[in-house]
């Protein structure tokens, strides 16, 4: 069953989950995603991991929603998938798709890497680089470098799934009545792709 991808009290349902990508990001398996990788060494500061996940979640969004698109059409007029097809659509939809449907906003970001830095999943690198602000507002903190640590390599798929709930140790009837809706960890890089691509081999 196909389910919509729109808030549900208090929270988006993404293809994939924050901490996730972050470890993967950060971990220089930014590919997986349709992202640049990094070096894992050197880490990235916040704004950037930030902007690679709202660019990771806009392109899933529009491949997902290509791949449906061309199911439903091929359904539609009784012929095999085109994986040719899906590729037009995915750029169609991602022109169009708005980006507010993706982000996370900066301090709600802020908010989640401080649950990670709290659980010592990243650390700071040490690195700073200036904040390129203009030059009439005054002096910026710097831009802090984040990489990835072993404790954050080595955390399991339930934990990273709920951060908040790892940190506290909770029971998952104690959870806030919002309720958010986390997936599983993320299929491979071009997965509903290759799918697309099974489904519209011959049969017989």
């Amino acid at each position: 069953m196909v389910e919509a991808v729109r808030p549900n009290r208090g929270g988006y349902l993404r293809p994939f989950g924050t901490a996730f990508f972050i470890r993967d990001y950060l971990a220089g398996r930014g590919t997986r995603y349709g992202v640049a990788n990094i070096d894992p060494a050197r880490g990235a500061p916040q704004v950037d991991i930030h902007a690679a996940y709202k660019d990771a979640l806009h392109r899933a969004m529009a491949e997902d929603a290509a791949v449906r698109h061309e199911e439903e059409a091929a359904r539609r007029e009784d012929r095999r998938i085109d994986p040719d097809e899906i590729e037009r659509w995915t750029a169609y939809y991602l022109d169009r798709v708005p980006l507010k449907l993706t982000r996370m906003r900066a301090h709600s970001f802020r908010t989640y890497f401080h649950h990670l830095k709290r659980l010592g999943w990243v650390e700071e690198t040490g690195e700073t680089e200036p904040s390129a602000f203009q030059d009439s507002y005054p002096p910026a903190p710097p831009r802090v470098f984040y990489r990835l640590t072993s404790a954050g390599r080595r955390a399991a798929d339930h934990e990273l799934s709920d951060p908040v709930k790892t940190i506290y140790q909770y029971p998952p009837e104690q959870r806030s009545p919002i309720k958010r809706k986390y997936v599983r960890p993320p299929a491979p890089r071009g997965y509903a792709k290759r799918r697309a691509r099974k489904l519209a081999r011959p049969t017989g």
